[in-house]
C-alpha cells in the first residue's frame, strides 16, 4: 500500500479528515443562476466579470487554483498583477454566453497537472502575459464574429509572442489534514527582466450579510509573520508567510463585502470593500485597506522582479497557530508529497509502457480531481430572498426552478468544468464517476448517492438536471454508472458492496417510475425525454412544444430507457445472489425491456416504426395533427444509441435464480411476439451465454455498416455525432406554410443557436458516446465471440471481430491526445505553439468535444469531466474492469 493509499484508508476509517480541504473553489461564480436575483432571469448580466471584484457572493466563491474547506468557510488562492493590467488578476477571464460567438468561453491558459485523491499533493500551471491582458479586444472581436467563424482566443492576440509571459506553477502539499503548504513558483519565459506582484489571498466566504446570523469571523495580522484566524466553524489556524531577504512581504486587509458605491451608487455597508486590495495596489487608494491589520480578507503582497529565464518562489503555510519555524521543513514536506504522488501513480499505471500515455492519463485524472467544487444552492431560500435584502421580483415565485423548492445542495461535487460549467449536470456526473472510481471509488459512490438523496431528487422521482433548468431531462445513465462503479469497486477491493448497490437500486427505482409515468405519452413504451442532452442534434428543440404541433417519438429516449431497464435487471440479479426477493424485480425489468424492444421494432398495429430496414438505421418519428406520422431521416447519434441497450447473461449465473428463470421462460413461451424481438434468446452463444439487445445480428450489422463508414460516422478520431453524409446531402424538413429547417454536418462549432451557448452535436466527436459504443461492442463480443465479424472500416473488405473494432475505436480516441508519428497531438489542431513549444506541448486540455475531421479540441476547454473517460480508455485492462 502506497502512502497515498494509506491516507485514503485513514479517511475511510474516520481516523483523519484528509478531504477536509481541497480544490473546492469554483473558477467562476459570476454569471451563475445561484447569484441571479434579476427580474428578467438573465444571470449573465446580473453579475458580470467586471462586477465580480466588487460583489460579495451569496452562494460561493471563485479563484484561480483556489482551495477551501468542505463547507467553504475559508478560501486560499493566489492573485497576480503584472504592472500593466487594469485590474488585479484574481479570477479567470472569459466571455459570457451572449458575448461569445459560440457561447460562454474562458479566455485564459491554465492546466491541471497533478492531484492525488486526498489532495495531499496538487499542481497547476497558469500562464500570465507580461503585456496588458487584452480584455476589451477579446470581447470586441468575438462580438464581431458570427457563429460561422471560429472563436477568437487569447493566443490569437499574439500576446504570448516572444515568450513574454510568466509560467506560474501552484503546488499544494498537506503536512497534515489541516496543515497546508502552498508554493508559487514563477518562471519568466521572456528575454527581459519583468516585474510581477504575487498575492496569496485568504478570505472568509460571506455568511453574515444576509440576515440569518450576525456572527462575523475575523483575520488578524497584528502578530509578525502570521495571520491568525478566528472562525467558530473551523479549528484554530494561522497563515504563515515566508519573508526572504530579497522579497519581503506586506499584509493588505479588507473585507469580503460588496462595494455598493461602485456597483450601484449606494452607501457601503463596510469601510473596506472586497475590491480594496485591487484599488490600493493598482490605484494607490490608501484608504481602501485596513491599517488596523484586520478584516475578512487578506493578501500577502510580494513584489518580485524576475530576470529573463529565471524563476522566483513564494511560500505560505496554513496550519495550527504557534509554529516556531513553519518553513524549516517546507521544502522537504513538499518533495516528499510529490514523491508519494509519483509512487501512487506508478502503481496505478502498471502496464502502461508509453510515457506519453502515462502523462496524458495522469493529467486527465488530475483534472478530474481538480474539478471538485463546493456547490451551494438552497432553492427555497433563493426563491424567497434573504431577510437583509429586498425581496426578489414577484415573478420569481413562478419563474426558474420554482417547482424544486426541496432542493438544498451544499456539497463537494464533481463539475463538468469549473469555469464554463460551474454547476453539476446529472448525466455528466454519471460519466465522471468512471475515471473518478479509478482513484477514489468512495468519492465516486458518494457522487452517485448524492443525486438520489431527498434534497436532490424531486419527490416525483426526477433527478435534477442543472441549475439553469432543474426540470430538464438528461439521459438516464445513473443506473449504468452505478453498476460500473460497483464492479470497479469489487475489482479493486475483492469484495461486493451490496449495501451501496441495494441503496442505489431503490432510489433508481423511483427514477425509473418517473420516466414511465411522465415520459411515455400513450403508455406504448415509447419515450419522449426532450432534448436528452444532445443539444443541436435535431431539427427542433425537443424540449419545447414542436412548431408543427403534435409530438415526437424519440429513438434515443426509448433506447435510453431500454438500457435503463437492462441496467436495473442486472443490478437486481446481483442483489438476488444474497436476497432471492430481487429475482422478482429482475423479472419485472426483463419484461419491461421486452416491451420497449417491441415498441422500437415494428408494431404495425400502432404504426411505430423507428427502425428503417432499407436504411439500416433508427430514426425519430414525428407525429403531427395534419400529416400523421413519418420518420425524420436524419442520421445522427440518436440512431446509434440503441446499441447501448445490451446485456449478456451467463447460464451458470441463472442456475441460482430459479424464480427468475421460471418467470422468464413462461414469459417467452406465452409472449412469442416479444420473444422473437430479442436477440436469439433461445440460442446460447459463446460459453453458454444469452443476449438481451435491441438489435439482432442482422440489424446490428446494418447499423454498424453506417457507423463504421468513414464517409459517414467514422472519423479518424472516433465516431461523429452526425453522419458526414449530410455535408453534401443536408437534411431538409419542409412543411406547408413555410416552415423549413436544415441540418448539415458541421465538424466544429455549430452554425445554429437552437440551444445557444457552445453546445454542438452536429458533427464533432464526443467522448461519452464513444465510450458507451466501445463498451457495447465489447458486450456484444462477449456473446458472439470471434466468429462474428464485421467489415471495418466499411468498404475496405477487411473484416474484424467486435472486440478488434472496439480496440480500434479506443486507439482512435486515445490518439486525440497522444503524439502521432509526426510528434503532433490532434487535439491541439493547427496551433504551432501548443504542438511544438517545450513549455506548451506536454500540457493537456481535455475539451468538451473534438473536430469531426481533424480531432482539434473544441467547446469548453477544461471539461475533463466526461472527457476524463480517456483515463479509463488508456488503461490496459478491459472497460468492464
Amino acid at each position: 500500500m502506497t502512502e497515498e493509499q494509506q491516507r485514503q484508508q485513514e479517511a475511510r476509517d474516520g481516523q483523519a479528515a484528509w478531504h477536509r480541504f481541497g480544490p473546492y473553489v469554483s473558477e467562476r461564480q459570476w454569471g451563475t443562476v445561484r447569484e441571479d436575483y434579476s427580474a428578467d432571469e438573465q444571470p449573465w448580466t446580473y453579475t458580470t466579470h467586471d462586477m465580480a471584484r466588487s460583489y460579495a457572493y451569496r452562494w460561493g466563491e471563485e479563484a484561480i487554483g483556489g482551495i477551501c474547506d468542505e463547507k467553504q468557510f475559508l478560501c486560499l488562492a493566489p492573485a497576480f498583477w503584472n504592472g500593466q493590467d487594469a485590474i488585479l488578476k484574481e479570477r479567470l477571464f472569459g466571455l459570457s454566453g451572449p458575448e461569445g460567438n459560440h457561447g460562454e468561453d474562458v479566455k485564459e491558459h491554465y492546466y491541471y497537472l497533478d492531484n492525488t485523491p486526498t489532495h495531499s499533493y496538487m499542481r497547476m500551471l497558469y500562464k500570465y502575459p507580461q503585456h496588458a491582458f487584452p480584455y476589451d479586444w477579446l470581447v470586441q472581436e468575438n462580438a464581431r464574429r458570427g457563429r460561422q467563424k471560429p472563436e477568437f482566443e487569447l493566443a490569437d492576440t499574439c500576446i504570448f509572442k516572444e515568450d513574454r509571459y510568466f509560467d506560474i506553477f501552484l503546488e499544494y502539499a498537506k503536512a497534515g489534514p489541516e496543515d497546508l503548504l502552498l508554493q508559487i513558483t514563477v518562471h519568466n519565459r521572456g528575454a527581459q527582466e519583468a516585474p510581477l506582484h504575487v498575492l496569496p489571498q485568504l478570505w472568509f466566504r460571506n455568511t453574515w450579510a444576509w440576515g440569518y446570523a450576525a456572527y462575523r469571523p475575523q483575520l488578524d495580522g497584528t502578530n509578525a509573520g502570521a495571520v491568525h484566524l478566528d472562525h467558530s466553524s473551523l479549528p484554530p489556524l494561522a497563515l504563515y508567510y515566508d519573508q526572504p531577504d530579497k522579497q519581503p512581504a506586506t499584509l493588505l486587509f479588507c473585507d469580503n463585502e460588496t462595494n455598493a458605491q461602485r456597483l450601484y451608487g449606494a452607501p457601503n455597508a463596510a469601510d473596506f470593500s472586497k475590491d480594496g486590495i485591487n484599488d490600493y495596489l493598482l490605484h494607490g487608494h490608501q484608504e481602501a485597506v485596513n491599517p488596523a491589520q484586520q478584516g475578512t480578507k487578506v493578501a500577502v503582497h510580494y513584489q518580485l522582479s524576475i530576470p529573463a529565464g529565471e524563476s522566483r518562489t513564494v511560500r505560505v503555510r496554513l496550519a495550527a497557530p504557534g509554529l516556531q519555524e513553519p518553513f524549516a521543513e517546507f521544502t522537504a514536506i513538499l518533495g516528499q508529497r510529490k514523491a508519494e504522488a509519483d509512487a501512487y501513480y506508478l502503481a496505478l499505471q502498471t502496464g502502461i509502457d508509453n510515457p506519453d500515455a502515462r502523462n496524458v492519463q495522469r493529467q486527465a485524472l488530475a483534472g478530474m480531481l481538480w474539478s471538485k467544487q463546493f456547490y451551494y444552492y438552497d432553492v427555497a431560500e433563493w426563491l424567497k430572498g434573504d431577510p437583509a435584502f429586498p425581496k426578489p421580483p414577484a415573478n420569481r415565485r413562478q419563474g426558474r426552478n420554482h417547482t424544486w423548492p426541496h432542493l438544498n445542495n451544499a456539497d463537494i461535487i464533481s463539475m463538468p468544468d469549473k469555469w464554463e460549467y460551474p454547476w453539476y449536470a446529472a448525466w455528466d456526473l454519471a460519466f465522471h464517476c468512471i475515471p473518478l472510481a479509478m482513484v477514489d471509488v468512495d468519492f465516486a459512490k458518494n457522487q452517485l448517492r448524492l443525486l438520489c438523496q431527498d434534497w436532490y431528487m424531486h419527490p416525483n422521482g426526477q433527478l435534477p438536471a442543472y441549475e439553469w433548468k432543474l426540470e430538464d431531462v438528461n439521459p438516464p445513465v445513473h443506473a449504468w454508472a452505478t453498476w460500473r462503479v460497483y464492479k470497479m469497486d469489487q475489482k479493486q477491493r475483492g469484495q461486493r458492496d451490496t449495501a451501496f448497490l441495494e441503496s442505489m437500486f431503490h432510489r433508481l427505482l423511483l427514477n425509473f417510475t418517473w420516466w414511465v409515468n411522465r415520459k411515455d405519452r400513450h403508455n406504448h413504451n415509447v419515450f419522449e425525454g426532450g432534448f436528452l442532452g444532445l443539444d443541436n442534434i435535431g431539427v427542433f428543440d425537443r424540449s419545447a412544444p414542436l412548431p408543427t404541433g403534435g409530438y415526437m417519438e424519440q429513438a434515443d429516449g426509448t433506447a435510453w430507457m431500454a438500457m435503463f431497464a437492462l441496467n436495473m435487471m442486472r443490478i437486481a440479479l446481483e442483489l438476488a445472489r444474497t436476497n432471492p426477493v430481487y429475482q422478482d424485480m429482475a423479472s419485472k425489468f426483463f419484461e419491461h425491456f421486452l416491451y420497449i424492444a417491441h415498441a422500437m421494432g415494428n408494431m404495425a398495429d400502432q404504426q411505430i416504426d423507428m427502425w428503417d430496414d432499407e436504411d439500416g438505421f433508427y430514426y425519430d418519428v414525428l407525429n403531427t395533427p395534419e400529416n400523421g406520422r413519418f420518420p425524420l431521416r436524419l442520421r445522427s447519434m440518436v440512431g446509434l444509441i440503441p446499441l447501448f441497450a445490451v446485456e449478456v447473461l451467463d447460464t451458470d449465473a441463472l442456475q441460482d435464480m430459479p424464480r427468475f428463470v421460471r418467470r422468464l421462460n413462461w414469459f417467452l413461451d406465452n409472449r412469442p411476439e416479444l420473444a422473437a424481438l430479442v436477440s436469439r434468446w433461445q440460442e446460447p452463444g459463446k460459453g453458454q451465454r444469452h443476449l438481451l439487445s435491441l438489435l439482432r445480428g442482422h440489424r446490428m450489422k446494418l447499423l454498424l455498416r453506417r457507423m463504421l463508414d468513414e464517409a459517414e460516422f467514422l472519423s479518424e478520431h472516433g465516431v461523429r455525432a452526425l453522419s458526414r453524409y449530410h455535408l453534401e446531402h443536408p437534411f431538409v424538413f419542409q412543411r406547408d406554410g413555410g416552415l423549413n429547417a436544415v441540418v448539415s454536418y458541421e465538424p466544429a462549432e455549430s452554425g445554429t443557436s437552437l440551444f445557444g451557448g457552445n453546445s454542438n452535436w452536429r458533427g464533432p466527436v464526443w467522448m461519452p458516446m464513444n465510450f458507451l459504443l466501445i463498451e457495447s461492442l465489447q458486450r456484444f463480443y462477449h456473446y458472439y465471440g470471434p466468429e462474428f465479424k464485421v467489415e471495418y472500416p466499411t468498404g475496405t473488405g477487411r473484416y474484424c471481430t467486435l472486440q478488434e473494432i472496439a480496440q480500434a475505436l479506443t486507439e482512435r480516441l486515445t490518439g486525440l491526445f497522444l503524439r502521432n508519428a509526426e510528434g503532433q497531438r490532434p487535439c491541439f489542431g493547427q496551433d504551432k505553439q501548443q504542438q511544438n513549444d517545450p513549455h506548451f506541448r506536454d500540457y493537456l486540455l481535455f475539451h468538451e468535444y473534438f473536430h469531426g475531421d481533424t480531432g482539434a479540441g473544441l467547446g469548453a476547454s477544461h471539461q475533463t469531466g466526461w472527457t476524463g473517460l480517456i483515463a479509463k480508455l488508456l488503461h490496459p485492462r478491459p472497460l468492464e474492469e
